[in-house]
């Protein structure tokens, strides 16, 4: 199984499981990025042992194939001293260790492949990640914003905005009475129209004080006389 397939298995299954028990997308999205970087170690720790296995096999070919040459040249020693029974014993040894070489050359083949196909996994995963993590930025930032807006609607909506308006019309009338009273000074040149009402009723009282004065100077008066005339 490939390592994109098990990955989509895995994020499918959980996926699944968080939308049946009603999760939000922001766990979803966090869930999605673990798994991605849980697959990317796993991924980067196979290539590790895959390159590990590609030198040790190709030591192994290099050293197989030192050894199948020293047998060829043991080879043609024996040939030199006229010791043919040798020398294909040595050619027979020779060929063994090159068709040992061979499979292992085979092997390293494989190994080599497998490490370019996951280099090849590790680049997409990692762009991947990289887009998940930014599309969860993105996510997460307009999930603030909604937020924000929320919050700034519900103040909006709430009763204390009118409440704090209602205590700015209280204020402005109160001004607005000021405004009043000066004005209503201002008609008589300075004098409130409370002052002039007093003003007023004191002239009336003064003048019911004077008609009351005279008719008593005015009965005194005449008692003078009657009082004179008896004597």
């Amino acid at each position: 199984m490939g390592v994109f397939s098990r990955f989509s298995d895995i994020i499918n299954s959980n996926i699944n499981a968080l939308l049946d028990k009603a999760e939000d997308p922001e766990k979803i999205a966090r869930l999605i990025i673990q798994e991605m970087e849980d697959t990317l170690v796993e991924v980067r720790t196979a290539a590790a042992r895959s390159i590990a296995d590609k030198k040790a096999l190709a030591r192994e070919v290099d050293a197989l194939e030192d050894t199948a040459g020293e047998w060829e040249r043991k080879a043609e020693l024996a040939v030199e001293k006229g010791r043919e029974d040798l020398a294909r014993g040595a050619l027979a040894q020779k060929r063994r260790l090159e068709e040992a070489a061979g499979v292992k050359s085979k092997q390293l083949g494989l190994v080599e492949e497998a490490i370019g196909k996951a280099e090849d996994d590790m680049r997409k995963l990692q762009d991947k990640l990289d887009e998940a993590k930014a599309k969860h930025k993105a996510l997460m930032t307009r999930r603030l914003a909604a937020e924000k807006r929320l919050r700034v609607r519900e103040h909006i909506a709430d009763n204390k905005i009118e409440d704090t308006l209602g205590r700015y019309d209280m204020v402005e009338r109160k001004v607005e009475a000021l405004e009043a009273q000066v004005e209503a000074y201002d008609l008589d040149h300075g004098r409130s129209l409370s002052s002039q009402f007093r003003e007023l009723e004191e002239s009336d009282k003064v003048e019911e004080d004077l008609q009351a004065l005279k008719k008593r100077m005015g009965n005194r008066a005449g008692g003078g006389g009657e009082q004179s005339a008896a004597e």
